[in-house]
């Protein structure tokens, strides 16, 4: 009965999961007039993603006047405004094969404006850049933005007029430097009255659009996303943890210019099909209508909500969130991780309580119950190295931007090589690592290290987590001895690195505390119905817990990804005769990841770097 509950609610879990990463359906060209249209947007992605138009070039001022039409036909105000390139932009384009003295060295941004019925309220921007790199034409980065920015305003109008004025900038030398957007946010007379942005862009051709960044002091901004929540199709994507990080790296769009000077807004993206980026295959008929949908609606309501609601959002204090299978926006005060650390805290507590009044759980193996998450943790950071380095090189080593997009392009593979890895990994966790040659172990995760640091470099924390693992590996007398104790002490392990998290980045712990709540709460629940964890009560919670939590999109190392999992799955660990069953099945899905991983090589293979000549 336990290996059903277990196949049973992870195979859901799965499924869910599934489910929560796909687009909405595209809305056909006769749509209402007050909704958003992919159908009529791509009407417009057609025209301007015909060939590449890059600065300079003469299908840029095709563009250019193409769309200087098409926002004079809604009605906008239209105006341009040039400004000069930096030399290194300049430098950056003629390195990519485009020429910026065609351009005579100038940035054209294109400006519509839609007046409000109050002039006096600060107005809202809808912003997308119009350029594209010389070797692709865009229809992605950033044909699909700017025209489902002209389709949000089509709808608008058909909405009835609104009090704030709207704004619609299309900026130019994006892919170069984010020139544009400096030009304009640097001296256009328009600069200070706008309230608000909401940006697009793309670094793939599918998948579902995230909004992955706010201004400084965001909670009334998040606030406003979740009241739009239930109107976008197919919902919501965005998480505060995509925040932190992403603002952690030397990325940066058009958006990043407002930000940095106190602007508040949203910033949204999709990243599917990341074969497409920058690529001479990012054309119409690549483009996954049903991400334009999606990024589009998400546009549309946050935009029409900004235009008409009483007070646009101002910095405050930073909100922890996320969405809740991109159905929902859940928020809160970064310092109420603490209260929620202490809920899981108490709960556990609790379970633990029962379990060791009515099934004789010691102390003794809920500490080995957490060195088995540590062992899980270690080996897994070694183990998804080593998978995700079967793949190619790591893209810090690329020795060129054509093998950077490359690596790009393997990305999908690459994945689900290191998300199967790490299921293997699961399964012998539940199945009893103690059942596997403590030599054979030790030194099988040893050696994976290091041959992961000989070809992709030396990593200080892979080394640590390398010589953990293998430690670890060598004592598997360590390993929990009971389903109790391997489960409460997996809970506890994932809690105290919330707490770590909660004191060091409160907008990252929720991806701890959240499922440690859950976990939690499920223990305590079986606890009460069955200690023994021997009935279906018992193992249905902790079933819908693992069903609940492995469905949750949430984003963060693949690794720390997995324990949750396997803390979510633990309780339901089969008997003593179906782990051996486990361990070869293991064995079988991690020949499948590693073989996953290969493929990206056959599938996009690196062109070799041309010779130099003689």
């Amino acid at each position: 009965m336990r290996l059903a509950w277990l196949t049973g609610s992870l195979a859901i879990g799965l499924l869910l999961a599934v489910l929560a990463l796909q687009v909405p359906r595209p809305a056909p060209a006769d749509a209402p007039p007050s909704a958003f249209s992919a159908g009529r947007a791509l009407a417009d992605v057609n025209e301007i993603a015909r060939a590449p138009h890059p600065l300079g070039s003469a299908e840029h001022a095709r563009v250019q006047a193409f769309l200087l039409s098409r926002m004079e036909g809604l009605g906008l105000q239209t105006s341009t405004q040039r400004g000069p390139i930096s030399r290194g932009a300049a430098r950056y384009l003629r390195q990519m094969g485009g020429d910026p003295a065609a351009a005579d060295y100038m940035a054209v941004n294109l400006i519509g404006v839609l007046p409000g019925r109050n002039p006096e309220l600060p107005a809202v921007a809808l912003m997308a850049h119009y350029d594209t790199v010389p070797m692709s034409a865009g229809a992605a980065d950033d044909s699909a933005g700017v025209a489902a920015v002209l389709e949000a305003v089509r709808a608008i109008r058909a909405r009835g007029p609104a009090a704030r004025t709207l704004v619609v900038l299309l900026t130019d030398a994006e892919e170069i430097g984010l020139d544009g957007a400096r030009i304009f946010w640097g001296g256009h007379p328009l600069r200070d009255r706008i309230g608000a942005v909401v940006n697009l862009e793309a670094r793939g051709g599918g998948g579902r659009a995230m909004m992955f960044e706010t201004g400084r002091g965001n909670a009334q901004t998040i606030d406003l996303l979740a009241r739009v929540a239930g109107r976008v199709d197919g919902g919501v994507t965005s998480n505060s943890l995509a925040a932190f990080v992403y603002e952690m790296m030397p990325n940066g769009t058009d958006f990043t210019v407002p930000r940095d000077r106190g602007v508040q807004g949203l910033n949204l993206a999709f990243i599917g099909r990341p074969e497409q980026y920058h690529a001479a295959v990012s054309t119409p008929e690549a483009l996954d209508p049903g991400s334009v949908q999606h990024i589009g609606s998400q546009a549309l309501e946050a935009a029409d909500a900004l235009l008409r609601t009483p007070e646009l959002p101002v910095r405050t204090g930073d909100a922890v969130y996320a969405d809740l299978f991109g159905r929902a926006v859940v928020a809160h005060p970064p310092a109420l991780g603490w209260g929620v650390l202490a809920g899981a805290a108490l709960l556990l507590g609790f379970a633990v309580w029962r379990a060791r009044a009515r099934a004789g759980l010691d102390l003794a193996d809920i500490g080995r119950g957490a060195v088995d998450g540590l062992w899980f943790l270690s080996t897994g950071l070694v183990l998804a190295q080593a998978v995700r380095l079967l793949g190619g090189p790591m893209a810090a080593r690329a020795e060129s931007a054509d093998a950077y997009y490359v690596l790009l392009a393997r990305l999908p593979w690459l994945e689900a090589g290191v998300a199967a890895a790490l299921l293997a990994l699961v399964l012998v966790l539940v199945g009893g690592r103690r059942r596997l040659d403590r030599r054979w172990l030790a030194g099988g995760v040893a050696l994976v290290a290091v041959a992961a640091m000989v070809y992709g470099g030396f990593d200080p924390v892979l080394a640590g987590a390398g010589g953990v693992a293998a430690g670890l590996s060598a004592f598997p007398g360590l390993s929990a001895r009971s389903a109790w104790g391997g489960w409460s002490g997996l809970i506890a392990l994932v809690l105290v690195l919330g707490a770590a998290a909660q004191a060091a980045a409160p907008a990252t712990a929720f991806l701890l505390l959240w499922p440690g709540l859950l976990a939690a709460a499920a223990a305590g629940l079986a606890a009460t119905l069955d200690p023994g964890l021997t009935r279906w009560p018992s193992l249905a919670s902790a079933a819908l817990a693992a069903v609940v939590g492995v469905g949750m999109d949430l984003p963060g190392a693949l690794a720390l990804l997995a324990l949750l999992a396997a803390m979510l799955l633990r309780p339901m660990e089969p008997g003593v005769g179906m782990r051996r069953a486990l361990l070869v099945a293991a064995a079988a899905v991690l020949v499948l990841g590693s073989a996953a991983s290969l493929t990206a090589r056959f599938v996009e293979p690196m062109t070799p770097p041309a010779a130099p000549e003689a």
